[in-house]
């Protein structure tokens, strides 16, 4: 009954068009006065406690390194080199907007940025050459989402900051330790490689198909051309991920490490942002910034208040008694997300539903490394379909396309996209033999 009230006020204030933040907020705050009799200091206490973990600092830290990169003229060089790469294959520049958009999901950490730093230059590029604008937006806008895949990925940072904390029961009544970011970063690199070959063959296959462009071939000193002027923006992968693995730093101390970087290099080094932008990108960065930090804060006290009922729990223990299969529940799961990404944003979808899945998980003998990344693909899929798909609003900006036209264009790399979250949910291996293999996990 309990679980039922608290949910169904959380949809019907959604329903109304309220901000998901503000109705995490107003749903805890009215179930606890009313219902329940924890003090209200406590509920203060737990407003800012929730947000003091050392791992939260790592989002703004990301999204200004995000920011400075996208208007510092790394993903024109990113670009570039992807193209002078694979440009002569067919559908050549498509081709090159994959591996530039996942070259620079492993440095923005953002499906949004993503999209745009690699759209806006490409996509022009692409139509004036001859491609159908739909093929340019459906390459463009499902390739974007591995912002959130491959390494250094806010997302991933949402879902350790969910879950972190957690001590739950495995099948044989150990307690299993929640996912750290980076294990999760360590991860997602395999994964993120694989869908990129994935939605790179879609490309590829749909261009020799209709016939589509193809560039003349670079030679081998046009390509280390590229690869040099690209040079300064891919260390940062080399900066983050051997940081992270090599014990030099952590995650969060590599975030700031990137923001940092990105300064020096699109300031001093490319030259394409002068200081006075600076200002600029620091606002837009804030003001994101606060805006996942508010979210995060309610969902923090959602969070709790759903331990406080011992919902989490009770569910968990109602699926084991009921017989369902760890098979079984992960189906379930890809469904209930699926669905959230209707009407949801990916943040707020993690760090609701984070918290109430997590412990199933591990009673049903799920790895929390390999469940934080079949949610972390299922987010992807989200992103790119209607109503609430980022992903496409963004593209929708770039291209002038509207919504339908849009969602029509990227079906063909969607459904790519729904065969790898089937691979990943049921082969665990993809996601944690990287870790296995470094003794993380």
């Amino acid at each position: 009954m309990n679980a039922a009230l608290i949910f169904g006020g959380l949809i019907a204030l959604m329903l109304t068009g309220m901000p998901i933040s503000i109705a995490l907020g107003l749903t805890v705050l009215t179930f606890l006065f009313t219902m329940t009799a924890v003090p209200i200091d406590t509920v203060a206490l737990k407003l800012f406690t929730g947000i003091e973990k050392f791992e939260i600092m790592a989002i703004p830290f990301f999204i200004l390194a995000g920011n400075f990169l996208t208007h510092g003229g790394v993903a024109r060089r990113m670009i570039a080199f992807a193209t002078s790469m694979v440009g002569h294959w067919h559908g050549g520049l498509g081709l090159g907007g994959v591996f530039a958009c996942a070259l620079f999901a492993a440095v923005s950490g953002s499906s949004p940025a993503t999209v745009v730093a690699i759209g806006s230059v490409i996509l022009p590029a692409m139509v004036a050459q001859g491609f159908p604008t739909r093929f340019g937006a459906g390459v463009i806008t499902t390739s974007g989402a591995l912002g959130i895949l491959i390494p250094p990925s806010i997302v991933m940072v949402m879902y350790c900051v969910a879950t972190s904390g957690m001590m739950v029961e495995g099948p044989d009544g150990t307690i299993v330790d929640a996912a750290s970011v980076g294990e999760m970063f360590i991860a997602g690199v395999i994964p993120g490689i694989m869908l990129a070959g994935a939605l790179a063959l879609t490309t590829w296959y749909r261009a020799w198909k209709n016939d589509y462009p193809r560039l003349p071939k670079a030679s081998w000193g046009e390509r280390w051309q590229a690869f040099r002027r690209a040079i300064w923006g891919l260390l940062l992968i080399v900066i983050v991920m051997g940081g992270i693995y090599t014990g030099t730093f952590t995650p969060t101390e590599a975030a700031a490490m990137s923001a940092v970087y990105a300064f020096v290099i699109a300031v001093f080094v490319y030259k394409d942002m002068g200081l006075r932008d600076v200002p600029r990108v620091l606002l837009a960065s804030a003001n994101m910034s606060a805006m996942l930090l508010y979210i995060i804060t309610n969902a923090v006290l959602f969070s709790f208040l759903l331990t406080h009922e011992n919902i989490p729990q009770a569910l968990g223990q109602w699926m084991v008694d009921s017989g369902l299969t760890w098979w079984m529940f992960l189906i379930a799961v890809n469904i209930i997300l699926l669905a959230a990404g209707n009407f949801m944003e990916p943040s707020s979808i993690v760090l609701i539903m984070a918290p109430i899945l997590f412990p199933v998980a591990v009673r049903l003998g799920i790895d929390p490394v390999h469940f934080g990344i079949m949610i972390i693909v299922n987010m992807e899929v989200g992103m790119c379909h209607p109503p609430v798909g980022l992903n496409l609003y963004v593209a929708s900006g770039i291209t002038k396309m509207g919504i339908t036209e849009l969602t029509i264009a990227v079906w063909p790399w969607l459904l790519t996209m729904l065969a790898f979250l089937l691979l990943v949910t049921y082969v665990p291996q993809i996601s944690l033999f990287l870790p296995h293999l470094l003794g993380m996990r």
